[in-house]
């Protein structure tokens, strides 16, 4: 437990314990996941001509980890107010080729009925100061239990490989300077950034020149209210599981 928390050492561990529990839930929403982008992967691999994903690879918070962002961001101490707080202890980050094969992706996953989407932040369209892009879903999933259902929170992370080079890069450099990183490297990381983003989209525009563009996927576009990753037109880019 975090030491900056201030909580009677009998309320710790029986939280401790609860969250060690509920990490198994959390582990199981993962596999509830990586089954649908599996299915996905096998079937593009074997009854299309094109498989858009390159990697995949989840993680699940430990919970040290867990508390230690509960308590930087002033969340109740308790199993509900963790869960509320911190949606990212089950997370699977997902690699593509394309930029609109990452939004191909999203819209495939988010368009099943028992996938719920709380939260879609698009840093392709709109990267950080710092130069990162990827797209995030929040979504939410039923995992049946024995005896109940639960509704646990996954993170997905959908990129180019480009993106993940970059971010892999960026990740080691701020653990090398313990996060200090001088600004003289962090204007080299923007720079490489765009540098990434741009072979992105040179890249693509050859894989078009040469493939075409059957699926008609739109590129990277802001996500907001107004636009619903279910309202795509039907077809691939959009083909949702019954």
């Amino acid at each position: 437990m975090p030491a900056a928390v201030s909580v009677p050492l009998v309320e710790v561990d029986y939280l401790e314990r609860e969250l060690s529990r509920a990490l198994m839930i959390y582990k199981f929403g993962i596999d509830e996941m990586m089954t649908k982008i599996n299915i996905l992967r096998e079937e593009f691999t074997y009854a299309r001509e094109y498989n858009p994903i390159e990697h995949v690879k989840s993680r699940l918070k430990t919970r040290d980890s867990i508390l230690a962002k509960a308590v930087r961001k002033g969340a109740p101490l308790t199993l509900d107010g963790i869960r509320e707080a911190v949606r990212d202890i089950a997370g699977i980050r997902i690699t593509c080729s394309f930029t609109s094969d990452v939004y191909r992706l999203m819209d495939m996953i988010t368009g099943q009925r028992d996938v719920n989407v709380v939260e879609i932040e698009d840093y392709i369209a709109r990267p950080k100061p710092n130069g990162y892009s990827s797209v995030h879903v929040i979504v939410e999933i039923p995992v049946y239990m024995s005896d109940r259902v639960e509704h646990v929170y996954v993170e997905l992370q959908i990129r180019t490989v480009a993106m993940d080079f970059w971010a892999s890069l960026e990740h080691k450099i701020y653990y090398k300077h313990d996060r200090a990183v001088p600004e003289e490297l962090r204007e080299e990381l923007r720079v490489a950034a765009e540098t990434a983003r741009d072979l992105d989209l040179r890249m693509e525009a050859l894989h078009r020149r040469v493939h075409g563009d059957p699926t008609d996927c739109a590129g990277p576009q802001p996500r907001s209210e107004a636009h619903n990753p279910r309202s795509r037109p039907s077809g691939l880019c959009a083909r949702t599981s019954g």
